[in-house]
């Protein structure tokens, strides 16, 4: 694997309760890192990462959820994608509704990633295709902003209610987007109590990765008006528009 390129150290600044966690999609097996022992849902290998004291590397028999549908290990039975689970599971009124977001989920391509390695950002030593960070709204909205400090680009978050882990692990490879989950939002999360409710989970995909990290270092974290109070960000604001409305009309 292609060692770490980006000095990574500024996230730790943002004072998360849990480590960022590496994920590499692979279709051969990693070298120099152990086989997890036990099985998990895939989402459920970001926790496992920020417990454990040395990277690890899954396959599909680690995985025990319908994470392996996503990563394109295996394909989902007849019944699941005639959403038969979803309604006898009753988060559907019926199976046509399950069966229709089929049609959006992202998956990998069958049989292209056949390993996955994990690493929390303490421990990582190769270069991640995707970095996840659990966040709290505070953290994600400087995170976000770094997003968009020096690119303009959009925040946008998309899921849907099961296969959470394809909005996670998968879109933002294939597209190229960093996408963020409110916690507690999907089915399995809440099901298997992933994480506490309320937080933010965001994606960032490896070409992603060194430009929020250089805005992150640019960029004021904490901006005067977050913290002046409502009178004086008003006086701020009008203070600006007056200047900016001046030198419109007398340039």
């Amino acid at each position: 694997m292609r060692p770490l390129q980006t000095d990574l150290s500024i996230f730790n600044k943002l004072k998360f309760e849990k480590p960022p966690v590496g994920f590499k999609f692979l279709y051969f097996k990693p070298e120099g890192i152990k086989q997890i022992d036990k099985r998990l849902a895939f989402c459920e290998m970001i926790k496992e990462a920020q417990q454990r004291e040395s990277p690890f590397y899954f396959a599909k028999e680690n995985e025990d959820c319908f994470g392996t549908v996503s990563l394109g290990m295996e394909l989902m039975s007849s019944w699941g994608k005639g959403g038969e689970f979803g309604a006898a599971l009753e988060i559907f009124q019926e199976p046509r509704a399950n069966a229709r977001i089929y049609q959006y989920v992202p998956k990998f391509p069958e049989g292209t990633v056949n390993y996955v390695a994990v690493s929390s950002l303490d421990k990582l030593t190769f270069d991640p295709d995707l970095l996840i960070l659990v966040a709290t709204p505070a953290q994600a909205e400087i995170v976000l902003r770094a997003m968009s400090y020096s690119t303009g680009e959009i925040w946008e978050s998309k899921t849907t209610g099961v296969l959470g882990c394809a909005w996670i692990f998968v879109y933002p490879y294939q597209s190229g987007k960093i996408n963020y989950v409110p916690t507690g939002m999907t089915f399995c999360g809440k099901a298997l109590e992933r994480f506490p409710e309320g937080g933010i989970l965001i994606s960032i995909p490896w070409d992603w990765i060194p430009v929020i990290t250089q805005n992150l270092k640019e960029m004021k974290w904490v901006l005067p008006s977050y913290t002046e109070g409502r009178e004086k960000y008003i006086k701020r604001r009008d203070s600006c528009i007056a200047k900016l409305t001046q030198k419109a009309e007398n340039p």
